[in-house]
């Protein structure tokens, strides 16, 4: 019998099941952020006529470019979930490191973190995504003590 999505692996396996629900948060504010770029860009470029034509904007055009470090961390972490070895408490802990970093908004700032602060302040999606993302990146409480007395 095949197993689903949610296998008995990721059951067992907290820091699996950590990064896999990361993965899936990611994934969720990832489509908020093309959402709310496409409804910008529509605004002064007028519309997009197909899904086919804003996956090619996404990866090629200027206006996106700031979404593909973003995109490239889902990759990463799609690569060490597919690896067959066991994840360390350490790499898991780097990755979520990682990800609080690249979803700090800032002001002042520059590419990323500007425009993503900019993304929030015009679209409430992407307010909410971005709150469900930030209660995603804790280490399960058993592997936290662990990595504390390291």
């Amino acid at each position: 019998m095949a197993t689903t999505p949610t296998s008995t692996t990721e059951r067992t396996n907290p820091l699996r099941k950590t990064l896999v629900d990361v993965r899936h948060g990611l994934l969720g504010l990832h489509k908020a952020l093309i959402v709310a770029e496409q409804l910008t860009f529509e605004r002064v470029y007028g519309r997009i006529d197909s899904t086919g034509q804003l996956l090619q904007l996404v990866m090629n055009d200027p206006w996106f470019t700031w979404l593909h470090p973003l995109s490239n961390l889902v990759v990463r972490i799609d690569e060490l979930l597919d690896e067959e070895c066991d994840l360390s408490v350490e790499d898991v802990a780097q990755l979520l490191t990682e990800v609080r970093g690249m979803i700090r908004p800032s002001e002042l700032g520059d590419g990323f973190e500007r425009s993503y602060y900019e993304a929030l302040q015009r679209a409430p999606e992407v307010v909410m995504a971005h709150c469900e993302m930030k209660k995603l990146l804790t280490l399960p409480r058993s592997e936290e003590h662990t990595s504390e007395l390291q």
